[in-house]
């Protein structure tokens, strides 16, 4: 009976992709119909900005994206802490998995029942598989977005009483992606790390605390999960300026795919220890083919944001400025993240390969 109920959970996320793949309505209708028989309702979300609704917008903090102009294409035009200028990669899955339109961060104290059995994100902008990471901005670790999903579990028990809520945890997708900030704000910047380890010995050391996550995260409940790779670092708007280059910075570039390749590699072996189900997402191919074929997304800008110059710009130095005509026909919002159409982009143009590779492991 396992067996099946493995191939269900890799199937009805290829259908998620497929569906996502076409504007057709009877796709949709076909994914949401998959969710429904294999009881994915609920997705748990975990990492940093690229998967952050605003659950920032709720502490101390100096990273936040919850004013203009982020949000300026989000429902009603108004900035939610997401840093872009509409929604992110998980909310498009949510919405394609027929549960929400946006995710809801944990954090918000208008957080509905609803929003318990439908999804919500723990993510802190910011923070990295090393602690050290969230530490040096202030964020949230990945520890505590995990004493967060501790309450959640508290809040989900009283709601729908305790042996449905561990069938909603075990039914969940789990997504988590992070990695970057470990890098560009961490390893790169801040003397600690790069004292510490070379750079593939950090890669392995951030591939040893993304493997323990999941095992607690398995602990706790998790049974289906997502783990999204970092994107091509050397293509980044900011960096290209800093590393005063026209194109992307190749040495960041091999730095992402090479980590990439070591989460892969420790997903692989976490299936076989653990029987966890796993999809990776390499978030570096796709952003990577829609620089290298905008035309293919309909894009025509590659190498800077559309925020202010959209080549120093984020945060807090992107705050008012004035913006591109057409944010959907760049890839970046601002000089780091992604516009929304990049990453509904990353949400449909899936690897179809991986999602097979997955179902022959399964």
């Amino acid at each position: 009976m396992a067996a099946p109920r493995k191939v269900a959970f890799v199937l009805s996320f290829l259908g998620l992709m497929s569906a996502l793949s076409s504007e057709a309505s009877t796709d949709i209708r076909k994914i949401r119909e998959l969710a429904a028989r294999d009881n994915v309702t609920c997705i748990l979300v975990f990492g940093d900005s690229s998967v952050d609704p605003g659950n920032n917008d709720y502490f101390t903090t100096t990273v936040k994206g919850n004013f203009p102009p982020y949000g300026k294409d989000f429902f009603s035009g108004r900035p939610t802490g997401r840093f872009s200028n509409g929604r992110l990669a998980t909310d498009f899955i949510a919405e394609a998995l027929g549960s929400t339109k946006a995710i809801p961060p944990f954090l918000d104290p208008k957080l509905s029942r609803l929003d318990l059995l439908h999804g919500v994100s723990f993510a802190s902008a910011a923070s990295g598989y090393d602690e050290l990471t969230a530490n040096i901005s202030g964020v949230l670790p990945v520890y505590k977005q995990l004493n967060y999903l501790l309450h959640y579990k508290v809040h989900l028990r009283k709601l729908v009483g305790r042996s449905l809520a561990e069938k909603i945890l075990h039914n969940s997708i789990f997504v988590m992606s992070m990695g970057t900030n470990d890098f560009l704000l961490n390893y790169y910047i801040d003397p600690t790390r790069s004292a510490q380890y070379t750079i593939e010995e950090y890669q392995d050391f951030l591939v040893t605390c993304m493997s323990s996550d999941i095992k607690e995260m398995y602990r706790l409940g998790a049974r289906r999960m997502v783990i999204v790779g970092i994107p091509p670092l050397g293509c980044m708007p900011l960096v290209r300026t800093l590393a005063g280059t026209t194109g992307c910075y190749e040495n960041y570039n091999n730095v992402s795919s090479l980590f990439n390749s070591k989460i892969s590699t420790r997903l692989d072996e976490l299936r076989g220890t653990l029987g966890i189900k796993t999809v990776f997402l390499d978030a570096n191919k796709m952003i990577m083919d829609a620089i290298n074929n905008p035309q293919k997304y309909g894009m025509t800008e590659t190498s800077k944001g559309c925020c202010g110059t959209g080549t120093i710009e984020y945060g807090d130095t992107c705050k008012g400025l004035t913006t591109c005509l057409d944010p959907d026909k760049y890839v970046f919002w601002d000089a780091v993240h992604p516009t929304q159409k990049m990453y509904q982009n990353v949400t449909l143009d899936v690897d179809e390969k991986i999602v097979s590779d997955e179902i022959c492991a399964l």
